[in-house]
This record gives C-alpha cells, sequence and structure tokens, in this order.
C-alpha cells in the first residue's frame, strides 16, 4: 500500500517562541494540524469539501528536540490507514539545517457528513487520495 506524503516548509516566526526561548509545544501541535489541513485541501476538490469534515479524536506527539526564532523546518504528514469513520494519519517535524527530528506523533480523526455533523464511513473516493 502505497501512501501520498505531504511536505510544507516554515521558517520560525518569533510569535511562536515561549518564555523559554523555544517554540511552544501548542504550537507544533498548531503546525500538524494545519499541514493536515492543507494536505486535505491538496488532494480533494471543493465539492468534496462541502460534504465532508473532519475532526480530531486524539493526539500523541513524542517532543524530542527544540526548535527556535528563523530556523527552518519541514513538516511532514501521510495518511497510514482508514477504517470505518477514522482516519491515522502520521507526521513529523525535521529541522532542515541538521535534519534533527523535533517532533513526531499521531492523529486520529472522524470524518463527518457536511450537513449532519454526523460520523460518517470514509467511502473509497476520499480513501484513494491519500492511501
Amino acid at each position: 500500500m502505497s501512501t501520498h506524503l505531504f511536505t510544507q516548509h516554515i521558517t520560525v516566526p518569533a510569535s511562536s517562541i515561549d518564555e523559554r526561548g523555544h517554540v511552544n509545544n501548542i504550537v507544533y501541535l498548531q503546525w500538524c494540524v494545519d499541514a493536515a489541513e492543507a494536505h486535505w485541501i491538496s488532494r480533494t476538490p471543493e465539492s468534496l469539501r462541502k460534504g465532508h469534515l473532519w475532526y480530531v479524536i486524539n493526539h500523541n506527539i513524542t517532543y524530542r528536540a527544540a526548535a527556535f526564532e528563523g530556523e527552518r523546518l519541514e513538516i511532514q504528514t501521510w495518511v497510514a490507514l482508514n477504517k470505518g469513520v477514522r482516519s491515522k494519519r502520521h507526521f513529523k517535524i525535521t529541522r532542515c539545517l541538521d535534519q534533527k527530528i523535533l517532533v513526531e506523533g499521531q492523529s486520529i480523526w472522524c470524518l463527518l457528513n457536511g450537513k449532519t455533523l454526523r460520523p460518517t464511513k470514509i467511502p473509497d473516493e476520499i480513501s484513494t487520495l491519500f492511501i
């Protein structure tokens, strides 16, 4: 089974730095969610997006090292599994300068019907776009 890898790059802005002088852990999480949403948008037509919404059920993150203002980071995300209404998405954030992995994790997302806001089985039409 092949998985579509989505990659984004970011330069750490001053607004992401906390009182300890490095990127705040919540910011890493936001970058991962933003990358997942960008991946969804990049692979799906607007008509499909209007009929479906994704909501996070669970995040599991391991913080391995800190990032600092001005550093260039690579954010990667991919879908590992779609089953029923749930999708397992992985992510990794790496510092470009030395290829040090800063963050690794996974999230479980639930697909909702865009009109009823109720969980809906992930159709092949969506699943095949990511796996």
